[in-house]
């Protein structure tokens, strides 16, 4: 054979073989789904049970997930509350009668959270979640197509959906995937996550808005659209983690649990008036636009980023009845406060301090998971996060729209009121024990074998 003939075939030979070991050394990486290689081939809807998802490289653990999903929500969420009142006021022409309906509308999907326990039992709670947050970050995109009672009500309704059967699930994956002894910790940097993700979004729209003339269409379509984007990430990225205690998936009520309940009414009653009310007030009265009240709420964002990693060790070391009348306390005062703005005159430095004061005690509302997570049975964590999302919004639903009417007579009154439920929150608070645990839910009941529901 002639030379040249045998330098082809052993050629030949040569790259066949290497063709050959590149193969194999790429199969083997597409198979090493512990190192994270082969993202692309892999099944990303497989289960993986909890207790595994070390092997998972850190991005794609749970807990990343949480802090990845807890960055998404604020940016659509928190860019529609900043926008809202001067959107309502400026385009839509509303008063402090409408802006009570549009509130009212918005928590009957709190209301209706239970409904995540039927879902649930056809859809796994992390897919569920992930839609969820999907649909708030579309509808948020398109809320400016709609400048119309009717049509900002329609809207509301499906932003609102998703944002609640969210945060009901996002708490109930909190609670299941986090250890009890790091719980507080992780909660405080998840609330500095959020808090994060809506500094640079507001951040943005500050030094924006004024300087390129930003539209509302425009904003809302970035950042809900950004929050849908991450949404659709979440749901094809991540495996499905599997809690090692099954959720009981059916209406619970436990008497041992009323402790919590009524927590959780007292909560959502106070929070409207808060959520509704206080940036309406700022607006309404002080003639803040929209770079004002969106400096507000980055200052907001600072205060918690720094702060909420604090109070996670507060709550770690003080426990929760000392953190939660701590925040009730403020409360009262700040609502006090804010009273006195409309009875006494007193001027918008004020009114700004408070609304930050208030956003950072409203931030220790993690305590109150925390002290639930502490006395729960492990598979009720799920049905009793979507019923405590509808007992914290019995009041929602009706609140907004009746202090609507006693806000054109009285705006001082609805703080005076506000204050008054802190209060009731308080002597609520303190019925909680310094280490509660199944069988020691409230101070009354200290020491007590634990009964069924």
């Amino acid at each position: 054979m002639r030379p040249w003939r045998v330098a082809n075939r052993r050629r030949a030979g040569g790259n066949a073989g290497f063709r050959r070991r590149r193969a194999m050394r790429v199969f083997a990486l597409v198979n090493r789904s512990g190192r994270g290689y082969g993202f692309a081939m892999q099944n990303h809807s497989r289960t993986l049970p909890l207790a595994e998802a070390h092997t998972q490289p850190f991005w794609r653990r749970p807990v990343s997930l949480l802090f990845l999903m807890a960055a998404a929500m604020p940016v659509a969420f928190a860019t529609w509350s900043a926008l809202l009142n001067n959107f309502v006021i400026e385009v839509a022409g509303f008063s402090g009668v409408e802006i009570g309906w549009l509130h009212t509308v918005r928590e009957i999907p709190g209301f209706l959270a239970v409904g995540v326990i039927a879902l649930i039992m056809v859809l796994r709670e992390q897919v569920l979640g992930v839609v969820a947050l999907l649909m708030l970050g579309a509808a948020t995109a398109v809320t400016a197509w709609f400048p119309t009672l009717g049509g900002l009500l329609s809207v509301t309704m499906i932003s609102s959906i998703g944002f609640h059967y969210y945060e009901t699930v996002n708490q109930s994956l909190q609670l299941q995937w986090l250890p009890k002894d790091r719980a507080p910790q992780v909660l405080g940097w998840l609330v500095a996550t959020g808090s994060a993700a809506s500094l640079v979004a507001y951040g943005l729209l500050v030094v924006s808005w004024k300087t390129f003339d930003l539209s509302y269409n425009f904003v809302y379509l970035v950042s809900g659209g950004f929050t849908a984007v991450v949404a659709l990430f979440c749901l094809l990225a991540y495996p499905q983690f599997e809690a090692p205690n099954p959720q009981v998936k059916k209406f619970i009520l436990r008497r041992r649990y009323w402790l919590y309940y009524a927590l959780q009414f007292m909560s959502g009653a106070r929070r409207q008036i808060f959520v509704v009310f206080a940036a309406f007030m700022m607006v309404e009265r002080f003639g803040f636009e929209v770079h004002e009240v969106t400096a507000l709420f980055l200052i907001n964002f600072v205060a918690n980023m720094a702060f909420a990693p604090l109070m996670g060790r507060a709550v770690a070391k003080w426990g929760e009845r000392r953190a939660l009348a701590f925040e009730y306390v403020g409360l009262i005062v700040v609502f006090l406060a804010y009273g006195g703005i409309y009875y006494f005159g007193w001027g918008v430095v004020l009114a700004a301090t408070l609304y930050v004061i208030d956003h950072l005690f409203f931030a220790l509302a993690f305590a109150l998971k925390t002290y639930f997570q502490k006395i729960a049975d492990p598979g009720d964590i799920a049905p009793t996060a979507a019923v405590a999302f509808t007992i914290n919004h019995i009041a929602a639903v009706f609140l907004p729209a009746m202090l609507g009417y006693l806000w054109v007579t009285s705006p001082g009154g609805v703080f005076a009121l506000a204050a008054g439920m802190a209060g009731l929150s308080l002597c609520l608070a303190l019925m909680i024990p310094r280490h509660p645990e199944p069988g020691n839910e409230t101070v009354w009941a200290r020491f007590r074998a634990v009964q069924p529901g």
